[in-house]
């Protein structure tokens, strides 16, 4: 990775790599003691045929003899195609230059240097106290001093193993470096460093899920941080493209948060895996190399170099757009286009490079009305409470730095469903108070989070909930706390406006809008609250429909 000019005369792009959140594409198996190790300190064997041979540097050269027309069953049927081996070795190991005699087996000389890179190698490390590993920590539910980890703590490692094990498919190497250079980097990654002067902390600077009882999950001031790098690293103009790694089942949100707020006209692209790097059919190898293909490709620029596409997810060979896909299944394959319309951005099956099938309508990157680069960097928020009285307050959102992580908005989600604990007609009419929850929200975000709001996901079309959680989300709106309706699941169909206090989602899932929605906390602010949420005037309900009509229009159009 030097600079070359690869064969079609362009200099080779340089891609950022991020390191995500609980990646199970930058996860590996546990580190099992192999039977090699095993036997040779006496301890118990495990009953496995084989060892698993795991990826290793070797620490001198080493001379091997490697049986000739081992490769493939049928590679000794056509022996007479191939020149002759290096040597022979006879019963005794002993090597001959000249065949011995009728039954030695023909050989090919090999010499391994560490030079060369990784080693598929049986794994022979032992816990501390001479017993073997059984997993990757040295009992069940150890906690994290007693633990190792499984992930890696960036993406260096993962793409040097794609290149050094990774087969193509007429049998010459998968290829990175000879198409891309790469920089790589931690955001909120998922392996961390923890010995010496600078050691890392689970759940604070890295964050894992395995082991299980040691899951720990990133926070909106992690967002801020990771959102102000990947707009510092982009502003430099070193990059023609970003690749960005994460769990599966929260990809897609991260990837349509930095479409909404990074601006850059190179492409932002995430991959996330349903299997482990190294296990059986793992997937992400594959989704890394589409992504770099993708990048490379330029096929996501116009003719001016600008991207043309916005935020994607590339897994299974397809580049969907962020804004319009979630994982809905724990396997390869189980992605899935939301909102009933486009979505899948490109097609990268088969031997041909990628080919675009749609171009999204809505703003993104460069476009986005809400890219970090026209936030303000003050807007107004609420504190108080609902019995108290809300009043309006000046917060600081953006400054040389980018997004301040503790101003981060605050948005829940609350989920319509039918047969609430009260029902409401014309003899029992909706009362706000018995939303308990909503109510309860409302208030500790007026007391530590004075940018927040809601979104319901409620019923299709509409997104409406039933009248008493209407009521009480109507509260919040009036307390500054804008609210956004969705239509349930993987909604279809548009969730349509029905009360000019309320933003409608569109085609968004809970999920989308409420990432939207924290954009749009940042650009405008709280809602205008009134003197008393619970009975707002005339005057008080035309400025906040004027207020939500701002948020309309994003929503209309991101």
């Amino acid at each position: 990775m030097t600079g070359e000019i690869p064969p079609g005369g362009a200099p080779r792009p340089r891609i950022a790599v991020f390191a995500g959140p609980t990646a199970t594409i930058l996860n590996t198996p546990d580190l099992v003691t192999s039977n090699k190790a095993r036997a040779r300190h006496g301890l118990p064997l495990r009953p496995s045929r084989f060892d698993v041979l795991r990826p290793q540097r070797l620490a001198a050269p080493a001379t091997l003899y490697v049986e000739a027309y081992s490769a493939h069953p049928l590679e000794d049927d056509a022996a007479g195609l191939y020149a002759p081996p290096d040597g022979w070795l006879d019963k005794d190991g002993a090597f001959h230059a000249e065949r011995p005699h009728d039954g030695a087996t023909p050989v090919h000389v090999v010499e391994l240097d560490p030079a060369d890179g990784l080693y598929p190698l049986p794994y022979m490390g032992r816990q501390a106290d001479g017993s073997a590993w059984e997993e990757t920590s040295t009992a069940p539910y150890a906690p994290p001093g007693a633990a190792r980890q499984t992930f890696y703590p960036d993406a260096r490692r993962l793409y040097e193993e794609i290149e050094r094990f990774g087969l193509g498919d007429l049998g010459v190497p998968v290829e990175l470096g000879s198409v891309a250079d790469f920089a790589f980097f931690r955001a909120a990654p998922s392996g961390g460093y923890t010995t010496g002067p600078d050691s890392e902390r689970l759940g604070q600077d890295f964050f894992v899920y395995y082991p299980y009882h040691l899951q720990s999950e990133p926070g909106l001031a992690d967002l801020a941080r990771a959102t102000n790098q990947v707009q510092d690293v982009l502003a430099s103009g070193e990059y023609a493209g970003v690749q960005w790694l994460e769990g599966s089942p929260t990809v897609d949100e991260t990837l349509y948060w930095l479409g909404l707020l990074i601006d850059t006209t190179a492409p932002l692209v995430g991959h996330a895996a349903q299997r482990r790097h190294q296990s059986l059919s793992a997937d992400g190898d594959r989704n890394v190399v589409d992504g770099v293909k993708f990048i490379a490709s330029g096929v996501a620029l116009d003719e001016r170099g600008e991207d043309r596409v916005g935020a994607c997810v590339i897994v299974d060979e397809l580049v969907y757009s962020a804004r319009d896909v979630t994982k809905v299944d724990a396997r390869p394959g189980g992605y899935e286009v939301t909102g009933g319309h486009g979505g899948v951005v490109a097609d990268l099956g088969g031997y041909g490079p990628p080919q675009l099938t749609y171009l999204p309508a809505r703003r993104h990157t460069h476009r986005s009305e809400l890219r970090l680069t026209l936030l303000p960097e003050r807007v107004p928020g609420v504190t108080g409470s609902l019995a108290g009285g809300v009043s309006p307050v000046d917060i600081a959102t953006k400054d040389a730095a980018g997004l301040v992580p503790a101003a981060m908005p605050h948005v829940s989600i609350t989920k319509y469903s039918r047969y609430a604990a009260t029902g409401t007609g014309t003899d029992s009419p909706p009362v706000a108070e018995e939303e308990v929850e909503v109510l309860a929200r409302i208030d500790a975000n007026l007391a530590d989070a004075p940018l927040a709001g809601f979104v319901c996901e409620g019923m299709s079309p509409f997104g409406m909930a039933d009248p008493t959680r209407n009521a009480a989300l109507s509260v919040a709106v009036f307390a500054g706390l804008p609210v956004v309706r969705t239509g349930r699941g993987n909604t279809g169909g548009m969730a349509y406006r029905t009360d000019p206090v309320f933003i409608s989602g569109n085609n968004l899932t809970a999920t989308k809008a409420r990432l939207l929605l924290m954009a749009a906390l940042l650009k405008f602010g709280a809602l205008p609250p009134a003197a008393d949420p619970f009975a707002p005037t005339l005057d008080e309900r035309a400025a906040t429909e004027k207020a939500v009509a701002r948020y309309q229009t994003l929503f209309d159009t991101h």
